[in-house]
């Protein structure tokens, strides 16, 4: 099937009613999960993670999607009014947002924002339906050796883009590979840290895992904190249309950012965060109109069209490899396996309704959300109103029916119990807790990768650098961790040296 044929075909799949209706709800929940403060794409679709046990595998994957993508759009919408970022990729929307609303052109900071995230979208999703085919095409050469090296890299660079300590992120990520060796070993079959628990003996399922680090923890932090008053920015719907000169600084700002967000999509890590502070970066170095920190329509449209962009860019390596780079996709991968789908470069042609249906819904899901997000935005604004008092007690109450209905297991309660806990310490230390995450998926992958690999080489692990592919990829990832230590010790020498000539 090739690309237009698939196309089409995805699109047969994804307008059928009750597709459309999840499309529709995905959309709506990833709105208000943006707007509230704290919760995030990843937290609202663990919490949701169970309830898709009873959906088709098509709908639940479109139900997340249309999440992840209403999260990008809503996120906007209360740095711009209230100067609170609702995700943490609109973190970088406030500086500019907040400061246009303050002089009245809320409505345009908003309506740039929107249409430049539905732009970013559209492009963003072009490059999935041309390169994930692509990709997964060439993985069909990939053996153990090179899913090996891939997962490893991921860990490596996702450890160096995260914005935090070396130390910490690399211990996060070890803890993570101690928690997948839990269970019955794949070979010799014996136990490995069950602590005499049966139910151990399949491992640490994902799921009490991601709901206690992000949806216990979020709650047990948002207890902590005091609610202010809130002021909103009124808008009226009219104000919504930007001037002819604010579309013009806007149109190139929202290309440039779309096909940087794109490209840090591609790469492991929190890429909506990091893909944002490229963009502004660049518009700020290409800004000619001074208005930076005053209110620059473009750090507005720029950043918001990035981080839309690396949402489609993220689907990317999970469709034609299957392996998730960010801990979102890691929750949309635990999606497919619950159904006993194994996502990778055969998923394609085994499962092409739901490969192609998933594309074409997030090209509709993506008109959706332009069409109902500018409309609605003051209704959309007023939910952070609701008290935290109400809405934690129901995150939490989600988080325990959630998991219990999984395995009606009471393990999985005291498991996910046992990391809100533990996620709340690391949190308050300043911990990054997503490398965790990404490392307990992709442990027992790469522990099987490994396994495989010695068996095809009889045990000579050269098998890792005699294969082009294998050995390209971990240059690349010795490259990663190794650079930013050389360039931090080298740097000095370089500025003592024209300290001294000077």
């Amino acid at each position: 099937m090739d690309l237009f044929s698939g196309l089409i075909h995805g699109f047969s799949v994804a307008l059928t009613p009750m597709n459309l209706l999840f499309g529709f709800l995905g959309a709506v929940i990833g709105t208000i999960v943006g707007i509230l403060p704290g919760l995030g794409p990843l937290g609202a679709m663990a919490l949701l993670l169970s309830l898709t046990y009873g959906f088709d595998p098509t709908a639940g994957m479109i139900l997340f999607a249309g999440i992840y993508f209403g999260a990008m759009y809503g996120g906007s919408t209360t740095s711009i009014l209230l100067n609170i970022p609702g995700e943490a990729a609109s973190v970088i929307t406030v500086i500019e947002g907040y400061q246009m609303a303050r002089r009245g052109r809320a409505g345009a900071a908003l309506a740039v924002a929107a249409v430049g995230s539905f732009v970013a979208g559209t492009i963003s999703l072009i490059g999935l339906s041309f390169l994930a085919p692509t990709l997964a095409t060439a993985a069909l050469k990939f053996g153990p050796a090179e899913y090996l090296a891939v997962a490893l890299v991921g860990l490596v660079i996702m450890s160096r883009l995260t914005g935090g300590n070396l130390f910490k992120s690399l211990l996060m990520i070890s803890l993570g590979l101690a928690l997948g060796t839990v269970g019955m070993e794949t070979v010799a079959g014996y136990m490995r840290y069950t602590f005499h628990q049966p139910l151990l003996a399949q491992g640490i399922d994902f799921l009490p895992v991601a709901m206690g680090l992000f949806g216990i923890s979020e709650v047990l932090v948002t207890a902590e904190q005091t609610m202010g008053k809130v002021q909103l920015q009124k808008v009226r719907f009219r104000e919504l249309w930007p001037t002819l000169v604010e579309w013009k600084r806007s149109f190139w700002p929202m290309i440039r950012g779309s096909f940087i967000g794109f490209f840090v999509g591609l790469i492991p890590g929190p890429s909506p965060v990091i893909s944002t502070m490229v963009s502004y970066s660049v518009e700020r170095k290409l800004d000619k109109h001074g208005e930076f920190g005053k209110g620059a329509i473009e750090g507005v449209a720029g950043p918001e069209a990035a981080n839309n962009a690396s949402v489609g860019a993220a689907y990317v390596p999970l469709m034609a490899l299957g392996i998730p780079f960010t801990p979102a996709m890691a929750v949309v991968m635990a999606v497919l396996l619950i159904h006993g789908i194994n996502p990778g470069p055969l998923l394609m042609t085994e499962k092409p309704d739901l490969f192609w249906g998933v594309i074409a819904s997030m090209y509709i899901g993506n008109f959706m959300l332009l069409v109902f997000n500018l409309p609605l935005v003051g209704v959309f604004a007023n939910i952070i109103r609701t008290p935290l008092y109400l809405l934690m007690p129901i995150v939490l109450l989600l988080c325990m029916v959630g998991v219990y209905s999984v395995n009606n297991s009471m393990l999985d309660i005291w498991l996910m119990v046992g990391f809100g806990l533990l996620g709340y310490f690391l949190r308050r230390l300043k911990y990054d807790l997503a490398p965790l995450v990404l490392a307990l998926v992709l442990g027992p992958m790469m522990e099987r990768s490994f396994r495989e690999a010695m068996m095809i080489s009889r045990g000579d692990l050269s098998v890792f650098i005699n294969r082009p592919i294998s050995a390209t990829i971990l240059a690349v990832g010795a490259v990663a961790l190794i650079a930013p230590l050389l360039i931090a010790w080298i740097k000095p020498l370089f500025a003592r040296k024209s300290d001294k000539t000077a």
